[in-house]
């Protein structure tokens, strides 16, 4: 019988991943595997390393057969001699900023990479130095100049340091408070959100016009998850804030900021959930207002202005609006429910600041 050891585990940011180097007396693998809440919903994601045995000339389906790692033939191996088995201490998991993939580097060199992306589909992707032609368990990693995925290694590797410093975020911060500012005048109050753990994430507080406007900053640091496999260009969808409005007239300072602390945990969901958020999308909340079940987010139905572009990326600003218990279920089931739900706001003249209204669907009997 095979004796595997584990020479690392290293969970990412929001432990909803583990990565881990497995290595046996055959071969050494990195894997992703999900933790306990999400292993019914994503798969593990495994990229071969190298052969501790000398590469055979056929594809081990005696292994695979037997549920064991296989050793990948001669003919996809940079090195057709046993390579050396892999130290502990040279080894170095990078999480992707997306939190959903991860780079391994030994010794200084980057070995390995699996995509974030790779988690929302069923086929095995992922790149290493030791392949050289594509297959069913890897694919080669290249250089920079030949994979992007290997340049973006390089870049997150500098992400992590540059943050690790605890420079970056009073730029941040100083901008996204002056485009706030600019649009509803002064902050009055600020609330951190981040618990004290990575990313620095606060809600900006500002009374413009009427309303009581909350606004969050520091997600846009860190790119949401799935967004790189649903979108061919995802640039103009990774990264985004949140904001909500409310009318001085129909709620008080104190209610509003507790309707607003919703907000609080809308910022989190992406990562903790390994999900997205984006134009019609629905969130439950128990700080909803009463007839209320949750919350519709839009960027088409707030006010638009440009926010500070982060890494050269576009970021998007979504309005969350309370929505009845039959509203979110009509935009959750229908195939473009949120959307529509957004259309019949806007038509029946209902905006981005909230003031009760009737319900726009019918409930379901």
């Amino acid at each position: 019988m095979t004796q595997t050891y584990r020479l690392a585990e290293v969970f990412n940011q929001q432990q909803t991943l583990i990565a881990t180097v497995e290595q046996d007396e055959r071969t050494a693998y990195f894997y992703l595997r999900p933790t306990e809440p999400f292993r019914g919903k994503f798969a593990v994601r495994g990229c071969w390393l190298r052969n501790l045995l000398p590469a055979p000339a056929q594809e081990d389906l005696d292994a695979m057969a037997q549920g064991v790692p296989p050793l990948l033939s001669a003919e996809y191996c940079r090195t057709l001699e046993a390579e050396p088995i892999l130290q502990p201490a040279g080894l170095q998991v990078v999480w992707t900023p997306g939190d959903d993939g991860a780079a391994l580097w030994y010794q200084g060199q980057l070995l390995a990479v699996i995509p974030g992306w790779s988690l929302y589909q069923d086929k095995q992707v992922s790149f290493s130095a030791g392949c050289i032609k594509e297959n069913r368990l890897t694919a080669p990693l290249g250089s920079a100049s030949t994979n992007a995925y290997y340049e973006q290694a390089v870049k997150d590797r500098h992400f992590w340091r540059d943050w690790h410093d605890g420079h970056l975020w009073e730029p941040v911060q100083r901008d996204m408070l002056r485009c706030y500012e600019a649009q509803y005048g002064d902050s009055l109050k600020y609330y951190s959100i981040d618990q004290g753990n990575w990313p620095p994430m606060a809600i900006s507080q500002h009374y413009h016009q009427g309303s009581w406007y909350f606004l969050t900053l520091g997600m846009c640091i860190r790119p949401m998850p799935w967004v790189d496999f649903l979108y061919e260009d995802a640039t103009h969808h990774r990264r985004t804030e949140l904001a909500m409005a409310i009318d001085a007239e129909v709620m008080s300072e104190e209610n509003a900021v507790q309707m607003a602390s919703a907000l609080a945990n809308f910022a989190h969901f992406p990562w903790a959930r390994l999900s997205w958020l984006g134009e019609g999308h629905t969130l439950s909340s128990a700080v909803a207002p009463v007839g209320f079940e949750g919350f519709l987010l839009s960027a088409e139905l707030g006010e638009r202005f440009t926010l500070p572009q982060r890494e050269g990326e576009k970021v998007s600003l979504l309005w969350a609006t309370p929505v009845t218990a039959a509203e979110q279920e009509f935009a959750e089931k229908e195939a473009r429910g949120g959307f529509e739900l957004v259309e019949r706001l806007t038509e029946s003249g209902h905006d981005h600041i909230f003031r009760p209204r009737p319900q726009l669907v019918e409930p379901v009997k």
